[in-house]
């Protein structure tokens, strides 16, 4: 049975002690200085930047109002007005917006707390679960590696990537997809430990108590006696589905996390079951987990979902919240069944994917996803060119620049390593190299399905931790396996700190370029090599 778990398991915890406080101080100490610099001069610049103009003002909406308004007719400069301190900048008339509310929501909390016309205030929510999501991806590469250095890597990559910074410092949506998404990913990883945890534990009893017993006579008996036990609730897998749901609240993307995590955890529970040695391991994982795995996460996916749009259901101005009243289901017809709330929201549903599929328009920063990874085209956030003696200026000729532009050694990085990675997890049939890529399949991959969609690059934030790991999978190779030589391992951990040394050093020198510290347009030229890039 030890053998049975340490197959399943890996080493025990106990021999672990030392490396996991290592490891999470150096988490901790690194989550501290992600921080520190996301928080630092958060409020400038103290304007609405790139797509804030939409997303704050209709948090502080919700925040009044309990759904979204349009802007009050014939009002000029809403924006100048809202940051000046006269937030309320709102007519009588619904807004048709097309992302659900929950990453507003998150926004609204932070001008709740700091007030609507704080430009800290609107920021601050992002900073925090950008802060958060350090440690987080911290502790997953501890679940995945159970080593301290390759899981202080992880933590120290993503908190030095300028792409997860700038929006970190920004009021948008998408860092909340990816906070959600990475929170259900270390939930499923929890899930995945307990689950082999409770088979290594109860397989021996099992195998005891159907070697006493004649053989089933019906076929259920005769099929379940080979599946293996039954695992139990899977609670972490019912907070992941919560964490799901909001991340699909957030925007609709998060629907491929939802799908992509689902069928991975599944298959976490396949390879379970026939490292335990089930005669029936794939039927006794589909069955006995996968069946369960839907009715835990889907159904609770979409409760949460709908749950998030309270505020809509609790006031009666919101975009089509009467659709229902003006438009009566059929006399006998299942969509009278339906309650008027859920007719009226999924009219409104109807009407967002029409918008979403149908989005096509020219814009300077837009980007193909194929260019993504590689960060062809990243999106400009602001930018204003101030003479000597503007903004602080000293030179003849300044600028004043935020763009969401990746730091190299994680994208490029991951883009080299993907590769190998796809080879470590299909020929060495690595199960972490697999974790690592179902991120950039659930974020990366679905936009491919919009050639002529209109997206942009900071789309991808969603998946950057997932790209942090596949560098982190690549920097593994480069340290040795556990049954190394010491002058192997040496040598490894001298590239793997080297490699992350220079990604910090890359931060450091684009982070004016990041944080919209004014600089000569000489210097503003050295860090942006081409012309794509500006």
């Amino acid at each position: 049975m030890e053998s049975l778990r340490e197959r399943l398991l890996g080493p025990s915890p106990a021999s672990l002690s030392r490396s996991g406080r290592l490891a999470w101080l150096g988490i901790l100490l690194v989550t501290v200085l992600g921080g520190a610099v996301r928080l630092w001069r958060l409020d400038h610049p103290h304007r609405l930047i790139f797509d804030e103009t939409y997303y704050v003002k209709q948090a502080w909406s919700l925040r009044l109002h309990g759904h979204e308004r349009e802007i009050r007719e014939g009002l000029e400069k809403p924006d100048e007005l809202f940051t000046a301190g006269t937030p309320d900048v709102f007519g009588n008339v619904p807004d048709l917006v097309v992302h659900p509310p929950v990453g507003k929501w998150m926004i609204a909390l932070g001008q709740i707390a700091f007030g609507p016309e704080s430009s800290f205030g609107w920021r601050v929510s992002s900073a925090v679960v950008g802060t958060l999501s350090i440690l987080v991806l911290g502790g997953v590469a501890w679940l995945l590696w159970r080593n301290a250095l390759l899981a202080i890597s992880a933590a120290t990559l993503l908190a030095v990537d300028g792409h997860h910074f700038v929006q970190s410092r920004t009021g948008l949506l998408d860092i909340f997809v990816m906070w959600w998404a990475l929170l259900a990913f270390l939930l499923l990883l929890l899930d995945r430990e307990q689950g082999r945890r409770r088979l290594a534990a109860r397989w021996g009893p099992w195998q005891e108590r159907q070697r006493g017993r004649p053989v089933p006579r019906t076929p259920w008996g005769r099929w379940s006696r080979w599946w293996g036990p039954s695992l139990g609730p899977r609670w972490w897998r019912l907070a992941a589905g919560v964490s799901l749901g909001l991340c699909v609240g957030t925007k609709w993307s998060g629907l491929f996390f939802l799908a992509v995590f689902g069928l991975m955890t599944v298959w976490w529970d396949v390879g379970a079951r026939r490292t335990a040695g089930a005669p029936g391991w794939f039927t006794g994982a589909v069955v006995r987990d996968g069946i369960p795995a839907f009715l835990t996460v889907v159904p609770t996916a979409l409760v949460t979902y709908v749950a998030s749009w309270a505020g809509w259901f609790a006031t009666d101005g919101g975009w089509k919240r009467q659709w229902a009243v003006d438009n009566p289901a059929a006399p006998g017809s299942l969509a009278g069944l339906v309650p008027d709330p859920l007719r009226s929201l999924w009219a409104y549903h109807a009407e967002m994917m029409n918008f979403h599929v149908g989005l096509q328009n020219e814009h300077k920063w837009s980007s193909n996803p194929w260019s993504w990874t590689v960060q062809w085209r990243p999106t400009l956030f602001y930018a204003q060119w101030p003479e000597r003696g503007e903004q602080g200026c000293e030179a003849d000729r300044c600028v004043d620049y935020i763009a969401s532009l990746g730091n190299v050694f994680v994208w490029w990085g991951a883009t080299a390593g993907m590769l190998v990675v796809l080879f470590l997890w299909l020929l060495g049939r690595d199960w972490r190299a697999g974790a690592a890529l179902s991120g950039i399949v659930a974020g990366w991959l679905p936009w491919f399905l919009y050639q002529t969609r209109t997206v942009y690059s900071f789309y991808a934030v969603a998946f950057v931790p997932w790209l942090v790991l596949v560098v982190v999978c690549c920097l593994a190779l480069a340290l040795g396996s556990a049954t190394a030589s010491p002058a192997r391992r040496r040598w490894g951990a001298v590239a793997v700190v080297v490699y992350v040394t220079l990604a910090t050093a890359w931060f450091v020198w684009y982070y004016p370029v990041h944080a919209a510290v004014v600089i000569p347009r000489e210097e503003w030229r050295m860090r942006l090599w081409f012309d794509f890039w500006n």
